[in-house]
């Protein structure tokens, strides 16, 4: 199980204090430090849609050019993550091959009641 993010954000830093809370081995990938494939975010999306990945509240995003934030579809809002990792949603947790975008108390009881 990996958990995708950057160490700075406190909503990954909620999900891995949760993680350790209820005994879930993780290893943990920043994807600023360590960096990110087209690969793995391609696979990303195919999973959950560029929409839940690419986030368009952060300030990254209003950092963005508006010619950046014109006419936003799946191969630029991806090209646009690669280019800037702190525009996708955090964190992102694969878990057995499936993905999930955020981080809600909820969300992973559900994920690791099954």
């Amino acid at each position: 199980m990996t958990l995708y993010g950057i160490k700075n954000c406190d909503t990954v830093k909620k999900a891995l204090k949760w993680l350790d809370a209820n005994q879930q081995a993780v290893t943990f990938h920043d994807f600023r430090v360590d960096g990110l494939t087209e690969e793995h975010l391609n696979a990303w999306v195919e999973q959950v849609g560029w929409e839940s990945l690419f986030n368009k509240r952060s300030t990254s995003f209003r950092n963005l050019s508006d010619d950046e934030k014109a006419d936003i579809g799946k191969d630029k809002a991806i090209a646009l993550m690669l280019a800037y990792p702190t525009l996708i949603k955090r964190p992102v947790l694969d878990h057995q091959g499936q993905v999930s975008v955020g981080f809600k108390p909820a969300q992973y009881e559900e994920i690791f009641s099954r």
